[in-house]
């Protein structure tokens, strides 16, 4: 029958507007919620609070596996993740609001209680203000799937003396939904005009920086220290090109005007409360110090060489009345914290026994990169980043490493993680296919604080041949290297090792980043025509 056609055909219809009116009221909660947190902290919105503690609860190996998947990206792969999951609820709300119009806007609701709880527990919370954007949006959204659903609810029959389907309010749903998403779009706008505006101040603040002079200017690169050989990894890492790997989901942005650092605790006799501008009259060291990430995987892209500007660690605490443990002091752990709430606990004695570890207010000749932890971050050579990196940093407590574990700690990495000896092969890449003859290959090794002295190439089971050093710039600067390899046609696998300054060898045993940093050697399979 004609009508009984027409009846399921509106059904199916309901049932597209049913998800649609889920995703609007979707757009219209995190639209508020934006909003919101703009107002007040943006870190405090549902998209970024649930991302957050996301973060937090997923287990090392995951994270380790998103690293080394998607790289500096593995930030957006989450919040698209999110937004997947989000879009995927509103449809389901849409549509359970079609036969129970209440329990889909409880739905929306207790979406906004899971945002609020989540925002409530992140480290940097700020408090019960931060639970305001998810539970407003949720408000407004339940409502409006409430009133979307209400103008698709069905007549209760056929219209008098006609055979047609019961019919619903389409010129009101369509009035409503137009009005939802034009007013959702206008508040998204405002919303992410707030957030930007929130980190202005910090890029105007940056931009006013000038960088004194340091006291102790770093050694000039000796000639040599870099190759002219292509595909070879350059001495200095720029700026851009420096890896970046944390938990950030935005980049923190600090105005350097107001940013304070306190430095307290266990055997602190003068506690200081320094300003940006304190630390920049202070006497001012230069160094070139590589870094790497403990997520680095053997052969891997997380490593980089930069110099750095800023205020020895060790003057300070030494200002503070710190002493490290082998000179009888209390304190054996450094908690750094930053600005988002993350927490990362150094070794006292490593902070203190002369080597160059500082508090970074410059980055290669510039102030710190926004990314990289403008306005101060920590510098410690020879530890993994995990335990010495701290970006954003705003306190230093002294404490010891049985009264607290950090973040990374609390997730199964290790208290304390030295960098290990490691060497890459950068050139000829996997799989390549040179011709035969004489073949450069090329690459860096690394291993902080102890230097490098030697670096030998294997290919396939033969002999380990010694490599060609450039020039040492210093122990904790990573090490270019070469050979000229008189190459046979035919596949071939080279594998590289290098020896530290203590005289380490580096390790054959393969071993995975978690706890305290991969391990193994180097090899890159190649064909020789």
């Amino acid at each position: 029958m004609p009508h009984v056609k027409n009846f399921s055909k509106q059904r199916l219809t309901r049932g597209g507007l049913g998800a649609v009116s889920g995703l609007l009221a979707a757009f219209a909660a995190l639209a508020v919620a934006e909003v919101v947190a703009g107002v007040g902290r943006p870190q405090a919105g549902p998209v970024l609070a649930v991302g957050g503690a996301a973060i937090d609860r997923t287990p090392a190996a995951v994270k380790d596996w998103a690293i080394r998947s998607f790289g500096s990206d593995d930030k957006l792969v989450l919040q698209l993740g999110i937004l997947l999951v989000l879009v995927a609820l509103a449809v389901a709300l849409g549509l359970l609001s079609l036969r129970h119009r209440s329990a889909g806007a409880i739905g929306v609701l207790l979406s906004g209680v899971v945002g609020a709880v989540a925002a409530l527990t992140r480290p940097d919370t700020g408090g019960v203000p931060d639970v305001l954007p998810s539970l407003a949006g949720a408000a407004v959204g339940g409502l409006l799937l409430y009133v979307l659903t209400g103008r698709l609810a069905l007549a209760s029959g056929p219209a008098p003396d006609t055979a047609e389907a019961p019919g619903w309010d389409r010129r009101g749903f369509l009035t409503a939904a137009a009005a939802a998403a034009a007013t959702s779009t206008a508040a998204g706008a405002l919303g992410r005009g707030l957030a930007s505006s929130d980190g202005k101040e910090a890029v105007a603040s940056r931009a006013a920086v000038a960088l004194p002079a340091p006291a102790s200017p770093a050694t000039p690169v000796p000639r040599g220290a870099a190759l002219r050989i292509p595909g070879v990894s350059p001495f200095v890492t720029s700026n851009k090109s420096f890896y970046r790997v944390d938990t950030a989901l935005v980049v923190p942005k600090v105005d350097a005007d107001r940013w304070r650092l306190r430095i307290h605790g266990k055997s602190v006799v003068a506690p200081l409360d320094l300003t940006f501008r304190d630390l920049l009259r202070r006497e001012l060291i230069e160094r070139d110090i590589t870094l790497t990430c403990v997520s680095n995987e053997v052969g891997g892209p997380y490593v980089g060489n930069a110099r750095w500007i800023g205020v020895r660690l060790h003057d300070l605490l030494r200002e503070a009345g710190v002493r490290p443990p082998s000179q009888g002091g209390p304190a054996d752990q450094l908690v750094s914290r930053s600005v988002d709430g993350m927490t990362i606990g150094t070794p006292v004695e490593d902070a203190m026994d002369g080597r160059d570890a500082m508090l970074a207010v410059g980055m290669n000749g510039e102030p710190l990169p926004l990314e990289h932890g403008f306005p101060v971050r920590m510098v410690v050579p020879g530890l993994y980043g995990y335990v010495s990196a701290c970006k954003w940093i705003q306190d230093i407590e002294l404490t010891t490493f049985d009264a607290y574990d950090p973040y990374w700690v609390k997730r199964n990495w290790a208290r304390e993680a030295p960098v290990k000896t490691q060497a890459r092969i950068d050139t000829p890449k996997p799989f390549a296919r040179p011709k035969a003859g004489t073949v450069n290959v090329a690459g860096v090794a690394w291993a902080q604080h102890r230097g490098i002295d030697r670096v030998e190439i294997q290919v396939d089971d033969g002999p380990w041949k010694d490599a060609d050093l450039a020039a040492q710039a210093g122990p904790d600067t990573w090490r270019l290297w070469f050979w000229s390899w008189k190459a046979a046609p035919g596949p071939h696998t080279l594998t590289v090792r290098a020896t530290d300054g203590a005289g380490r060898v580096q390790t054959a045993d393969r071993a995975r980043t978690v706890p305290d940093g991969a391990s193994g050697r180097h090899s890159v399979v190649i064909n020789v025509d």
